[in-house]
Order: C-alpha cells, then structure tokens, then sequence
C-alpha cells in the first residue's frame, strides 16, 4: 500500500501543535490534492514540491495523490509544509527508506530547485519536537537558531538531494551542536548606548538606575532638548543582562514574527521604540490569524513611548491590563490567542502643548486639557514620574560633571537585583499584595508618615503600594534590609505629575 505518514507542526501564537502528514499514491488519473482545512500557502505547495522533486532527480508518481494534513480541523498556514509533504511523498513512492522516519519532524520551504528556505517560527518548533523526543530537520538557515533550544536535536538541511543519503546512511547529516549562551560576554554590551554621554541630569540618571533596578515604570516629564530620549535610549545598557530562559522566550516571540535575532546578542534585552501614530492592533498585537504586538516584542526588556500625549487615549488604555498581568489575550471568533508581555515601560513627554508651562503660550485650563490625554487609570500604572529640568549654564564648560558609565551603574543594579531575587525570586515591581505586607514592612510613625502623604497627593491604594515598591528598590540599592524614612520621602519625590496637577488645579481655582 502507497501510504505514509510525516510528522510537521503547525503555528497558533506561540504553540506549534502536532499534524501528520499523510499521503496515499492510489491508482487513477493523475490528480494531486491537498485537504485538511489548509489554507491558500500551503495549496500552493503543490507545484513548489512538483517542481522541486523533478529538479533533485527524483521521480514525480503518475499518480492520484491525497495529502491529508490531520487534525483536520486545526488551520495550517505557511511556507514550512513543503518539506514534509515532499518527505511524505518520496516515502510512500518507497523512493527513500521510511523505516525511522517516525523519528522525525520536518518543516522548510522549499524553492523549485530543491533548495530549502528558511521558515518562521523556528524556535517554537524546536521547542515542540523536543518535547517529543523526535529530530527536527530544519533549512540551514533556521537550524543555527533553533540550536539553542537546549537538549533540542537539530539536523539542519540545505537541499532535497541530501535525504535520501542521509536516510539510507551512506552519508548521515550531523546534528547541530546546542549552543550554550555565553552569560559574561563582554560583546553583548558594546553596541549599547552608554550613559556617559548625556551631560547633567542627575536626578534623571538616578530614577534611570531606580528604574533599572526594581524593574519600575518611568515616565520623564520636561520641556524639549532636556535629554529624555537620550536618557531613555540609555536604559538596556544598565538593565541586567537576560537570563537563558528569558532569551529563549523573546527569541521565540521574535521567530514568529520575521524579526531576526543576532545570535551574537542573544542575550541582549529588546528596545522597542513604537512611533506615536501606533494603532491599538500594532502595540497589543492582532490580525486574523493574531500576531504579536509591540508589548510582546519588548517581553523581557524595554517599550519607550515618546511624545505619550501625542498617542491616542484608547490605543493607550489598552496597555493598561498587560502592564498589571504580563501577558495579553487576542480573542477572535474562531479561538483566542496568549502572548507574553512581561515589558518595562518608560515614557517621555512635554509638560504642556507648547513644550514649556511657564512660557505664558498656555493657560492651565489648556495645559491641563493637554495632559488629561492620559487617563489617571493609566498614569497609575507608572511608578516613578520625575520632572527634567532644563540644563544650567555653564554645564558645557564645567569638566567636573558625573561622567559615570553604564558599565558601573550596571553592576549596581546587577547587585540589586541579585537581592531581590534571592529575597523573593522575583523584581521589586512585580510584588504582590502578600509579598509587600512581608518584605516591606514600616513602623508605626513611617506608616503614619505615608499615609498622610498619599492622602495629601490623593494617591488610589495602586500608587501607595508602588511608593513601597519604590522604597524597597532603594533601600535594597543601599544593601539596606529595612526601608526607613529615608527612602520613602526619596519615593514621594517621583510624583511629578501629580504635583504639576495639583499646582495647575490651584492657579485655577485661585
């Protein structure tokens, strides 16, 4: 009996569920016929698998051939169906040996010559298969990638012509090699912006290091050329260097998504600078077949947003569930997809519509129609809200300015973090409720002292848990176990925006 059967994986988000390829040679008019709920790309790979098969030598069955690509009611999509189909095809003609080729999973595209092409969404896949325990047969140009799946065997194909010595063991393709990430690379940092090179601005470099410290949300508020962008941009220089599971889950984002990831910074953590015209469906992610957003494009590192009044209010809003969750959820009718979103927002923007609020070009009315853009839902969220001034006189001339680097600061905040993570395995921003009452504990007169403070301010209880968050950063940036007085007036020092609020509100009503 003509029949055979391949296993592939299809692509849904970021899972790559199990399909089996089968394809029956059955005696009648030459017919070649796809079913399976495939859609238009993988139909097409009829004449891309004729043609390829032809070109390699091997013989093309004059035959009515059926592939069926079970379940029959999952969807399959894309370019990486070709291989299999033509593995499948060359098996059930018994023109390769298909004795082990149950041990197997292939995906590749394949070019009229025979020639394989690299596919998307390598990583999920290598991720899959080896959770089967089976090899995966990739295009060489996917294989190296795919590699640093760890415990993952990758045999990496570069043309058709080499399955049949390959599975009749007169010439058997090499597994690649996994790939240990190097975690004490220098070269990961050098082509990252240093610190150094913005001029001033102390405070603003110390709520950068706060920020990169406990993981907190930042929001720069001043008049234009103060240096926020700059200062933003100067962010994943002094973030810690991701984890090996970390990278694996941004890589696998990335896979899905074309965007290719140089293994040379694999650990390297992504900076994602969307322009301020970015619709709701470009930031959270969608389609109808839903493809990441811009928020799960920065997992594991940074989303700058700036000119933040300038983005939509809705398109804003919606980061708002994410921010708290980590994670968002596209729905559509027929199923609904998960990406991960664990990101670090820092935002810049003007402190009214013409770049300064002292200039008399705005009343408060218009500064804070200006600012009412945001929602405070959505400001809540943000932990440390700092004012940039505007450079002194005379800074361009004065050679005794911090100079610090990036590098320095990093191993600060590398510290930092190390504490936090043996304390409670986790970053300061990420506390929950429970874990504040157990790690941030304050005397009866510094609880006193904050309350009083977050009802002054009209703070909602989200703001006064971040206050602690904050705190507790600073306290641990100080290698000091228990917050103090201190630390939280240096917190309450990061609510510009309710100051500059509170200060516009007066000047009306008086």
């Amino acid at each position: 009996m003509a029949l055979a059967s391949i296993y592939t994986r299809a692509r849904i988000g970021l899972e790559s569920p199990l399909v089996s390829i089968e394809i029956h040679l059955s005696a009648g008019l030459p017919a070649f016929q796809i079913v399976g709920l495939a859609e238009t790309s993988v139909k097409e790979s009829k004449n891309r698998v004729r043609s390829a098969l032809i070109n390699c030598g091997y013989e093309f069955p004059c035959q009515r051939i059926v592939v069926n690509l079970a379940p029959a009611d999952l969807p399959k999509e894309g370019g990486h169906f070709d291989l299999p189909i033509a593995v499948g095809i060359l098996a059930a003609s018994n023109q390769i040996p298909n004795a082990e080729l149950h041990k197997y999973e292939f995906a590749g595209e394949l070019a009229l010559s025979g020639e394989l092409r690299s596919i998307i969404g390598e990583i999920p896949i290598a991720i899959a298969s080896r959770d089967s325990q089976r090899t995966l047969i990739l295009p060489i140009g996917n294989a190296q990638l795919a590699s640093r799946v760890e415990n993952a065997k990758i045999i990496a194909l570069q043309h058709l012509e080499q399955l049949f010595p390959h599975f009749a063991r007169q010439q058997p393709l090499p597994l690649i090699n996994y790939e240990k990430p190097d975690l004490s690379a220098d070269v990961l940092h050098d082509s990252i912006k240093d610190i150094a090179d913005v001029m001033g601005q102390p405070l603003a470099k110390r709520a950068l290091e706060l920020a990169a410290a406990g993981s907190h949300n930042l929001l720069f508020i001043g008049p234009p050329g103060t240096g926020k962008t700059m200062l933003a941009s100067r962010l994943p220089g002094i973030l810690p260097q991701m984890t090996s599971t970390e990278s694996l889950e941004t890589a696998a984002i990335h896979s899905i998504c074309s965007t290719s990831i140089d293994n040379q910074y694999w650990l390297k953590r992504p900076f994602r600078a969307p322009h301020h015209t970015a619709s709701s469906a470009a930031l959270v992610g969608g389609g109808g077949q839903p493809v990441p957003g811009e928020i799960s494009l920065a997992h594991n590192g940074v989303l700058f947003l700036d000119e933040l009044p300038e983005y939509d209010r809705k398109v804003l809003d919606v980061l708002r569930e994410p921010m708290e969750s980590g994670e968002v959820t596209i729905s559509r009718a027929m199923h609904k997809t998960t990406y991960p979103a664990k990101f670090q927002l820092v935002a810049a923007m003007n402190p009214s519509p013409t770049g300064f609020y002292l200039d008399k070009r705005s009343t408060p009315e218009q500064i804070l129609r200006y600012l009412n853009k945001l929602s405070g839902p959505f400001l809540d969220r943000i932990d440390i809200q700092l004012e940039v001034s505007r450079l002194p006189k005379g800074l361009w001339n004065n050679s005794e300015h911090n100079n610090e680097t990036s590098e320095a600061i990093r191993a600060r905040v590398h510290n930092c973090r190390e504490i936090q993570l043996a304390r409670q395995g986790k970053a300061n921003a990420h506390l929950s409720s429970p874990e504040l009452k157990q790690h941030c504990y304050l005397n009866d007169d510094d609880c006193e002292f904050l309350e009083l403070a977050v009802e002054k301010l009209g703070l909602s209880t989200r703001a006064h848990h971040k206050l602690l968050k904050i705190a507790r950063t600073i306290a641990d940036l100080k290698t000091q176990p228990q917050i103090k007085r201190e630390h939280l007036v240096e917190a309450l020092s990061y609510r510009a925006m309710d100051r500059l609020i509170q200060h516009l509100t007066e000047s009306m009503s008086g």
